[in-house]
């Protein structure tokens, strides 16, 4: 009666460790290897285009909480010229409300989501620090034509050994990663 009971369960249970016990595993090496992100990912910093941005401070008055501060002046061609333009990254949620609201595209999320600081007077981010370069690139989040060219998304779950895609590299079982005799 209680192998009816228990048994079958515990067979396939058991089963189904046997069956993963000899797969390699597919761990990724996070500081060493990364995966692909997604390219819509709404990641903890904003890239700012100063050639489009026209001041006119449509993201600061849309943001919750009020972290994005812009100052202007009138310029020589009656045009708003930014003088400061700051982001509080400490306090933002990055709801991308800022970046959807922008008339002129001047604003994007960015794709790096390792922004950690010490200290918080280094998160409020300055106009030359929110400039698009090498390190800071921006994502496809509600931009359809910056999607289109960044590249496909790489999740173990998702990842096809005969499709490619990034390739990640097995590493045996030791003790360096904690498990193994």
């Amino acid at each position: 009666m209680k192998f009816e009971r228990y048994g079958i369960g515990i067979a396939k249970g058991m089963a189904l460790t046997f069956k993963h016990l000899f797969r390699p595993p597919i761990t990724v090496q996070y500081p060493e290897e990364k995966l692909v992100v997604s390219r819509r990912i709404r990641g903890n910093e904003l890239v700012w285009y100063p050639d489009r941005c026209t001041g006119c401070a449509t993201c600061a008055k849309s943001c919750p909480q009020g972290n994005i501060e812009i100052v202007t002046h009138v310029g020589d061609e009656n045009n708003y010229v930014v003088d400061k333009f700051e982001v509080d990254t400490g306090r933002c949620m990055f709801c991308g409300l800022c970046v959807e609201s922008c008339p002129y595209e001047a604003l994007a999320m960015g794709l790096s989501y390792e922004r950690a600081q010490y200290r918080r007077g280094q998160l409020v981010l300055s106009k030359e620090e929110l400039r698009l370069s090498d390190v800071r690139q921006p994502s496809g989040y509600a931009r359809p034509k910056i999607e289109a060219t960044l590249p496909e998304q790489s999740l173990l779950v998702n990842w096809d050994r005969e499709k490619g895609g990034q390739k990640l590299s097995l590493v045996p079982l030791s003790k360096k990663r904690g498990r193994g005799v």
